[in-house]
């Protein structure tokens, strides 16, 4: 029997083989983590406007130069908080979006969903989403306009998801519809037209159109064909 890492021996029976860190690294590494969870639980409280360097070191429990030597300045340590928070929200994505849902449509509508809602479940991006709203919070251009993490990490996920449901269409095709998903929905985020569920199903039947719709009606809209 072949398992799924593609051996003969179960999972749960192999053996780590991994070296473990240095103690010095693996200090330094959980020095990291304490930092960004401090940094987490500070912008979740009172948004990253709030969120001093001192302040940060303090709940960590480290000094202020560690906090710079780990992430340079706060801005780096903005950006290592919206990376992570990021990742963490794209595996969630993920999971939905290889569920077995009865089609493209149903899975696009699940996952945008769950974004929309998650703002307001997850302290740290409902602190920074209510900020946004009001004109404020500088943690929000790493979350949405900078070039990374968030636009082109969740981008390329769903283009490459939808490379899999629709293999015959042009690649110019699936980008115009990963990035009308991915821009409608963080749009969505900050600048609410509709509650969650009518949104998700409202941009969820716009990809759909964008990948169904014929050559022709593409070519008369000056859009890419299959």
């Amino acid at each position: 029997m072949t398992y799924p890492a593609g051996g003969d021996v179960p999972p749960s029976e192999t053996v780590d083989d991994r070296t473990p860190d240095p103690p010095r690294v693996a200090w330094r590494k959980e020095m990291r983590r304490s930092i960004l969870a401090a940094a987490y639980t500070l912008a979740s409280e009172a948004g990253w406007d709030s969120v001093s360097l001192s302040a940060v070191a303090e709940r960590a429990d480290v000094s202020r130069p560690s906090v710079y030597k780990a992430f340079g300045n706060r801005a780096g340590l903005g950006h290592a908080l919206a990376v992570q928070e990021t990742q963490q929200l794209l595996l969630e994505v993920a999971e939905i979006l290889r569920s077995p849902e009865p089609d493209v449509g149903t899975a696009l509508r699940s996952a945008i969903l769950f974004v929309l809602t998650e703002a307001e479940r997850n302290p740290l991006l409902k602190a920074v989403v209510s900020a946004s709203r009001q004109g404020s919070d500088s943690l929000l251009p790493y979350l949405t306009a900078r070039p990374d993490p968030v636009f082109q990490a969740s981008h390329h996920m769903l283009r490459a998801w939808l490379g899999t449901h629709y293999p015959h269409l042009a690649t110019e095709r699936l980008e115009l519809a990963a990035d009308t998903v991915v821009r409608m929905t963080i749009s969505h985020l900050v600048l609410p037209g509709w509650d969650p569920v009518t949104a998700a199903s409202k941009l969820s039947r716009i990809a759909t159109a964008l990948l169904t719709r014929t050559d022709q009606e593409h070519r008369d809209d000056g859009l890419p064909e299959a």
